[in-house]
């Protein structure tokens, strides 16, 4: 295990679209939290401490945790695991609930990425999706992570929202893309969940783009991210050379990584388990010595193999035969051999001798193609 996943569910307030597990205004838990998700660092570090190589912090809104219990949770993780001196450590930030300070406090306790949930560069849009930034601090966000030394930052973006066209989001994405960022997230909404957009909107129905709308802005991200520099290297990722976000790779070719606090799975030893989701619960069951595992699946031989293609296929880069047989024992041609030829045939998906990809057709399909190789 060298990839550490933490989850801090707090948040300014709750955006209507977020199915994520997060909760607004608990001010009061946010220090008990913090020892909390310590202690069970504790448990799993000291028996058998592993070097981490990448370390996540996300939410929720990390940079919304009061007191300096940011730069204290990030302190105490160095001191139970051994870090990488070349390692990826990010933390998420939100534009308008970062103090310029925190940006420096999180470069001098080894925080070396941020993730910066922009979402808009449109008021109107960052009103609607009931953000506690607008444009103009999204861009102050920037220039102050630049200030504090943070080469690698990703900014996160949305599109597919309520009431936005084409041409409103190429003017969002090209103003992101004048910050120059090294990384872009871009996530095409979705309404799930038991969210205030889940319950008021309808895909496709208006004012929610159509699928030809959506398919316009895929093919702009292609396009205006290509023009920049910025290469796609997963579905929704685009990247400068050497700026791939490297624990997430971890989560994409489906490796084992520790994931602590309220709501987080990890993934380890073919187990999946997660956590306890409410953030007193998750205090109390650590606070009694307890095991705060909410659930855990073993998977077995085949589900695992599948859900690696699965998830590998979302790399540009595909998945390699070579590391899948090494790994399950699996030959992935044969395995598919009804289903791929189907789909290699509508031109969805390409092999070579060593690897098996999505064509630039098949990732604007990539719903629908991996669905047919679960």
């Amino acid at each position: 295990m060298t990839a550490l996943y933490i989850h801090i569910p707090f948040c300014v307030r709750k955006c209507p679209y977020c199915s994520f597990a997060s909760w607004a205004r608990r001010e009061s838990l946010h220090g008990r939290y913090i020892e909390a998700i310590i202690e069970e660092m504790r448990r799993t570090a000291l028996p058998h401490p592993s070097v981490l190589t990448s370390l996540f912090i996300g939410g929720g809104t990390p940079t919304a945790l009061t007191n300096g219990l940011l730069p204290h949770l990030i302190a105490a993780c160095r001191a139970l695991f051994p870090f990488a001196a070349d390692g990826e450590f990010t933390c998420e930030a939100n534009p308008g609930v970062m103090p310029p300070a925190l940006f420096d406090d999180l470069r001098q306790v080894g925080i070396n990425r941020l993730s910066l949930g922009v979402q808009s560069f449109d008021d109107a849009e960052l009103r609607r999706l009931g953000r506690a930034h607008d444009a103009s601090q999204a861009r102050r966000a920037v220039n102050m992570a630049r200030q504090a030394g943070f080469d690698t930052f990703s900014l996160d973006l949305m599109y597919g929202l309520p009431g936005q066209t084409a041409e409103r989001w190429r003017r969002s994405l090209e103003t992101a893309l004048a910050c120059e960022p090294p990384h872009l997230s871009l996530y095409q909404l979705t309404l799930d969940g038991d969210t205030e957009f889940a319950r008021k909107y309808r895909p496709g129905q208006p004012p929610m783009p159509s699928e030809e709308e959506i398919l316009a802005m895929d093919e702009l991200n292609l396009e205006l991210c290509g023009q920049a520099g910025l290469r796609q290297y997963e579905i929704s990722n685009f990247a400068r050379p050497g700026h791939q976000c490297r624990h997430n790779l971890t989560y994409w070719r489906n490796e084992s990584y520790l994931a602590v606090g309220a709501a987080a799975v990890s993934y380890m030893a073919g187990e999946r388990r997660g956590r306890l989701a409410e953030p007193e619960r998750y205090c109390q069951a650590i606070e009694a010595g307890a095991d705060a595992t909410a659930w855990s699946e073993q998977l077995d031989c085949e589900a695992a193999f599948r859900e690696t293609v699965v998830m590998g296929l979302r790399l540009n880069a595909g998945v390699e035969f070579a590391r899948l047989r090494r790994r399950f024992d699996i030959e992935t041609l044969a395995y598919y051999q009804e289903t791929l030829a189907k789909l290699t045939a509508a031109a969805l998906i390409e092999c070579d001798r060593n690897h098996m990809r999505l064509t630039d057709a098949g990732r604007l399909l990539a719903n629908q193609v991996l669905a047919a190789l679960v």
